[in-house]
């Protein structure tokens, strides 16, 4: 599953799989990671790959976040690309449409998102298509061998499972026999680690809307597991002194609702007792720190 930012990918990809396995929010970049959710049912075993959104990117880490994408995309057996009907194509959304060609993927999904909106715009989605297919018959590759996929259109609402069936109908049409990847029973195969630190932004990000919400970063430094409990502390990142108080709050507020609802759900995730204890940290340039990044799962063999 590849697109721009807030396409919404992680929602069709949490409607598909049938739990939540990405965190979902309506600020740009909050996929960070290349996530795996697992479709397991009559029909087969489908392994989905949510990607970070591609926007223009600003500083290291938005270029990383862009890579990971294409890179995820390229070594996929079905590209299902996610548009924003809902808005006019945008560069990003171009741009997808080019590498599609440049990369020749035989089994591709066009996913018109948001069909449910007043402003559908098909149309203009198609035209671009057209625009790009005809660019790239006026200046063919070097080698001279063309191809132009025909991709699946199709109509989806992934906030609805009515609205998700189509893509997953296409999904199964497409793969090849071969055998089951995971156990029936897994959902995704996300590393606790790296899940629970997005849970805990996923709550800043939801409280804090757009005040800093790409230059905040959670590190999980310990799990310590319990009978019953896990006691968990993480980092929470800012990149100057000026924004601790704000992810703090009056009061430390903030802090303790994100904290507060961040337990809630990863009680729900686990099956047992979360304690958090979350750190706010001053840690400038952050996002260009590769010991940082790896150790929040930004480096790994994906990117």
């Amino acid at each position: 599953m590849v697109g721009r930012s807030n396409a919404g990918k992680s929602t069709l990809v949490n409607r598909l799989v049938g739990d939540k396995v990405s965190i979902v929010s309506p600020v740009e970049q909050t996929t960070r990671n290349t996530i795996r959710g697992i479709v397991d049912e009559e029909r087969g075993q489908l392994v989905l790959l949510d990607t970070p959104g591609l926007h223009k990117a600003v500083g290291n880490l938005g270029r990383i976040l862009n890579r990971m994408a294409r890179r995820s995309a390229a070594g996929a057996d079905i590209l299902a690309v996610v548009f924003d009907a809902a808005e006019e194509p945008q560069m990003e959304d171009i741009g997808w449409m080019s590498r599609v060609i440049r990369e020749r993927h035989e089994k591709l999904i066009f996913v018109l998102n948001k069909a449910d909106c007043v402003n559908f715009h098909e149309a203009e989605f198609r035209s671009a298509w057209d625009e790009v297919v005809s660019d790239a018959k006026a200046v063919p590759p070097e080698d001279g061998n063309l191809f132009i996929p025909e991709p699946r259109w199709i109509r989806a609402i992934s906030t609805t499972e009515g609205g998700a069936n189509k893509v997953l109908d296409a999904l199964f049409e497409f793969a090849e026999e071969g055998e089951k990847l995971f156990p029936e029973d897994i959902v995704t195969d996300y590393p606790r680690r790296l899940a629970i630190a997005d849970t805990i932004r996923e709550k800043f990000l939801k409280r804090m809307h757009q005040e800093i919400p790409h230059e905040l970063g959670i590190a999980v430094k310990k799990i310590v597991e319990g009978s019953g409990r896990w006691d968990v502390e993480a980092d929470v990142l800012v990149n100057r002194p000026s924004q601790k108080p704000i992810v703090i709050g009056r009061g430390a507020e903030t802090l303790k609702n994100v904290r507060k609802q961040a337990e809630r759900e990863l009680a729900e995730m686990f099956g047992l007792k979360i304690a958090l204890k979350l750190w706010v940290k001053v840690e400038p340039k952050w996002m260009q720190n590769e010991k940082l990044l790896t150790e929040m799962g930004y480096m790994g063999g994906e990117i």
